[in-house]
């Protein structure tokens, strides 16, 4: 249920309303938009009296929601989130561009792909030390020593950094991560997810191969229900009949996601083709299509990558790429 407040509602009467509210065992969540107040009542609200509540001097409408997710939803929220990641804001107007390898493999590969990154425009870096792989003999990443490396990266450019877990007892290894991945094959670690909301940093939910957006939704409202508000959507390409790329990038899903969340919204073009040179068409219309950043694999040798070289740009890829993407911004309201 949301309550739109009046635009002379003074602190005092809100804090009457919350309280009565609480007596009713309802949580009121208090968002202030640039237009208006509005109340998000969580929990049972049929111990509500709309009737009464409508009355009140400070209410402008009651409006009931039917969607299960609250803190994700816009109605909840109507201006766009924005994230600030150690200075770099995401969302709104801001435009990011999270550039870097599927895998630290050495010191002098992260360190050279982050400088180049850097240099194109890129404004923070990703890097794998924890790989999920499919087969169990594939590389799975340098874990705490890959980590390592990743910060010695953040060290030397100054760029946030943005690293997948795959198991909460790595939790403490990113205690100076920027920005907490979560793959889409534990996008619904529900226990992961609670763990998560108890912690104030960025997570970058990325959507499942089958989950449709309420499913997705849902995973980022079990963050936020534990306490943690700052959740990056990601979308990165769905399993469909198709076999000629690796997933198919859902196009529709960046407006969808901006109509029904407040959240900002990430597009992997990498990882939803598979296919190096199919990243710059999809990114450009990513961009297009309004999402908020994009989240690209570049390599310095992607022909001998640990992991994912088919589908990784060279740095020189890279720098034409985030060329191409600069002069789309002002067309979609957004700046770099």
């Amino acid at each position: 249920m949301i309550v739109v407040l009046k635009g002379g509602a003074s602190e005092r009467q809100i804090g009457d309303l919350t309280a009565w509210l609480k007596g009713l065992r309802v949580e009121a969540r208090l968002v202030k938009g640039e237009q208006s107040a509005i109340l998000g009542l969580v929990g049972d609200t049929t111990s509500v009296d709309i009737e009464l509540l409508q009355a009140m001097d400070i209410v402008e409408s009651v409006k009931r929601i039917q969607e299960p997710y609250k803190n994700a939803n816009r109605k909840f929220h109507p201006d766009d989130t924005v994230i600030d990641v150690s200075g770099v804001k995401l969302g709104g107007s801001h435009f990011q561009i999270i550039a870097g390898p599927c895998s630290v493999e050495s010191p002098e590969q992260i360190c050279e792909v982050a400088r180049r990154v850097k240099a194109a425009g890129a404004t923070m870096l990703r890097g794998g030390a924890f790989k999920p792989r499919t087969s169990p003999y594939a590389f799975q990443g340098l874990r705490a020593e890959g980590m390592e490396m990743l910060l010695e990266a953040k060290r030397v450019t100054g760029m946030p950094i943005v690293t997948e877990i795959m198991n909460l007892s790595h939790l403490s290894l990113f205690e100076q991560v920027d920005v907490i991945q979560v793959g889409a094959r534990n996008m619904q670690n529900f226990e992961m997810l609670k763990e998560l909301g108890g912690t104030q940093k960025p997570i970058l939910l990325k959507r499942g191969l089958a989950n449709t957006m309420e499913e997705l939704l849902m995973s980022a409202e079990y963050i936020m229900a534990g306490g943690n508000k700052n959740v990056i959507l990601c979308e990165r390409g769905i399993r469909t009949f198709e076999t000629y790329t690796r997933n198919t990038l859902d196009i529709s899903a960046v407006p969808l996601l901006k109509e029904l969340s407040h959240l900002p919204v990430v597009v992997d073009p990498s990882h939803a083709t598979g296919i190096a040179r199919m990243v710059r068409p999809m990114s450009l219309a990513s961009v297009a299509a309004g999402a908020d950043a994009l989240i690209i694999e570049v390599h310095n040798d992607p022909a001998n990558a640990l992991c994912d070289g088919a589908q990784s740009l060279t740095p020189d890829a890279f720098d034409a790429l985030a060329k191409d993407i600069a002069p789309l911004l002002p067309l979609v309201g957004k700046t770099l």
